[in-house]
């Protein structure tokens, strides 16, 4: 048998009781005023794992409504963040069911909402999505289902956007390495193949010659002098490869070559 002998309001809320044993229990102020712990009362351990478990209930609760008035939570990120202000793993659980019944934990709702702003606010495509999904403990199913709402539609308007600033990134590239980039960069983004084509398709991404033997030509000189040690013929095969990887086509490298190997002799 326990005796409270000291009750302390805490700062935050609360209250903090100390025992005759020196044992201390740290109670909200509805668990408080519903079992009336006050000065003196006589406490049995029952009763004791009782109060520390309904303590542990009404405070892993008001932590995640807290938690939860920032923005929708999944119910992983929910017991993660009990776990992280160690509320007892045993307790998470009634917790989640308590929210679960005025619906303020339902992944269904949660992965609709969250497919619905990374449409509004992100390059990402429906297989990012799905995996950002994933990581936050929404099962697939559930996963599938939200996916729903990010239409074909939206995906190409989406991607098209995307395929705009990559454009713009890869500008000083030749033609076909541009090509490639982009189309990677928007399967990275997780959009699928068709709507890669037709984004692509839609920003008629041309080549432009001219700016292709200029690019080439700026490219081409860096990298002749850079192999300057080497013999002539190691000089033109390093350059003829480096330009090829680069995308450039054959016929312009040749060019290049010829006009490299004229300057050489002359």
């Amino acid at each position: 048998m326990e005796q409270i002998e000291k009750v302390t309001k805490r700062k935050r809320s609360g209250y903090t009781l100390v025992l005759t044993s020196g044992r201390k229990l740290f109670v909200s102020e509805d668990v408080f005023v519903r079992y009336r712990l006050l000065k003196g009362k006589e406490l049995e351990e029952t009763l004791i794992k009782e109060i520390e478990e309904t303590s542990a209930l009404d405070q892993g609760y008001q932590l995640a409504l807290n938690y939860l008035s920032y923005q929708l939570r999944s119910e992983k990120e929910i017991r993660k963040y009990l776990l992280e202000k160690e509320i007892p793993s045993f307790m998470i659980g009634p917790v989640i069911e308590k929210l679960r019944e005025i619906r303020l934990v339902d992944d269904q709702v949660y992965a609709e909402s969250y497919v619905r702003t990374m449409i509004r606010t992100s390059d990402k495509g429906p297989a990012v999505v799905m995996q950002q999904l994933r990581k936050k403990g929404i099962e697939e199913q559930t996963s599938a289902e939200a996916l729903l709402l990010y239409t074909n539609d939206s995906q190409q308007e989406n991607a098209t956007a995307l395929a705009k600033k990559l454009e713009k990134r890869y500008r000083q590239k030749s033609h076909q390495e541009k090509l490639n980039k982009m189309k990677q960069g928007l399967m990275l983004k997780g959009f699928k193949q068709e709507i890669i084509q037709a984004a692509l398709a839609s920003i008629s991404v041309e080549k432009d010659s001219q700016q292709e033997a200029e690019l080439l030509e700026q490219l081409g000189d860096k990298l002749w002098e850079r192999n300057v040690r080497l013999d002539l013929p190691k000089r033109k095969q390093k350059v003829i490869r480096s330009l090829f990887q680069k995308g450039f086509d054959y016929e312009l490298i040749q060019q290049f070559i010829e006009k490299k190997e004229l300057e050489h002799e002359g």
